[in-house]
């Protein structure tokens, strides 16, 4: 074929298309007319990753990378949300911040996003009904566990209705010609945590000063004299800060896990998981006791974290993530017995599990 022949073929094709998926935005319409009057929520975790295993299924057989595929079909559904009702979505913030990237990756650029300057601020949002979701960090591959946000589900009543694994690249960026002209490095101290040994090889002497944000960071390097910031490609764009050093973490498995929270527990799937809060009973053998259900109903316990209670000396809560979801009758054996051997358990969500990158 003559290259005007497969232009013409493919301008066919474009127009095949943009026909069917205005035919899905209408039939989005019409899901989101039929949600509201049955009062269920418009976002719906596990309908999405429904959608997103059927992806997984043709990317193996067609010749689209997945990311690809799944990058396309994100937008689709951001769209289709937007026209099913207007989303809100609170996230740590400001702009350009690995939160505000988390948060595109899972609900697209149609949907409506309000930065806020604190964790507590994002449940605050959504607890008020002014954000439909909230999208916070909670654990990082190299620094471990985001302490603040473990915290703040201690008294909150909103659920985890979905996760999100983000990888995270950071990136130096000045105004300055060179390392050698750089006299303060801003950013956040989990940031400078996960660049150690980078900073210590190139910038041992430079002063590092912590910000709120990483955005935060970079606006400071675009205003100051001989300042830097290490942020995400995206700050160092939309700040106009010049990027002076690439991908300079100090592992490249580096990956922060995000939770979305809600109002409301997302339906069963075929892979899900299920976070809870427990307190358990000064005593002996107080720990294992609370670990033998889960050993008993042979649970696959995916994560476990200790907190104080912040309520009384040397009195911890543990935060534990496990396959399943809380509608499944092992599950709810499990917890029932749990809930015997401990002071209480929290669920503080069942939802779809995601992947991890290069899973």
């Amino acid at each position: 074929m003559e290259l005007s022949q497969i232009r013409k073929r493919i301008d066919e094709l474009d127009q095949k298309i943009m026909g069917l998926l205005s035919e899905r935005m209408d039939l989005a319409r019409a899901v989101g007319k039929k949600k509201a009057e049955t009062g269920r929520e418009i976002y719906a975790p596990e309908r999405e990753s429904e959608i997103y295993q059927k992806i997984d299924k043709a990317a193996a057989k067609g010749n689209l990378p997945k990311d690809a595929l799944k990058a396309i079909y994100r937008e689709i559904m951001s769209a289709s949300l937007a026209l099913e009702k207007p989303l809100s979505i609170a996230y740590l913030g400001p702009e350009a911040t690995f939160t505000h990237l988390a948060s595109l990756s899972k609900f697209g650029t149609s949907v409506q996003y309000k930065p806020c300057g604190s964790i507590n601020e994002v449940f605050r949002e959504v607890e008020q009904g002014r954000a439909d979701y909230g999208v916070i960090p909670i654990e990082n591959s190299i620094e471990g566990a985001v302490s603040h946000t473990l915290d703040m589900f201690i008294d909150s009543e909103l659920k985890i209705c979905s996760e999100v694994y983000f990888e995270i690249g950071h990136y130096l960026m000045s105004n300055v010609a060179n390392l050698k002209q750089i006299r303060r490095v801003y950013s956040k101290a989990e940031v400078f945590g996960q660049c150690r040994m980078w900073l210590e090889s190139h910038l041992h002497h430079v002063e590092l000063m912590e910000t709120s944000s990483t955005a935060a960071a970079a606006q400071r390097a675009a205003n100051e004299d001989g300042a830097a910031a290490i942020g995400s490609r995206l700050a160092a764009t939309l700040y106009n800060v010049p990027i002076l050093a690439e991908e300079i973490q100090d592992f490249s498995q580096n990956v922060t896990r995000f939770l979305v929270i809600a109002k409301q527990v997302p339906a069963p799937t075929q892979h899900d998981k299920t976070s809870i809060i427990v307190s358990i009973r000064d005593k002996v053998g107080a720990l294992y006791e609370m670990l033998l259900p889960i050993k008993k109903y042979k649970v696959n316990m995916t994560k476990i974290e200790s907190r104080p209670s912040k309520k009384k000396a040397w009195d911890y809560y543990f935060y534990i993530d496990f396959e399943g979801h809380v509608q499944n009758a092992k599950v709810r054996s499990m917890l029932d017995e749990m809930e015997k051997k401990v002071k209480f358990v929290k669920v503080l969500g069942s939802y779809p599990a995601a992947g991890k990158p290069k899973d």
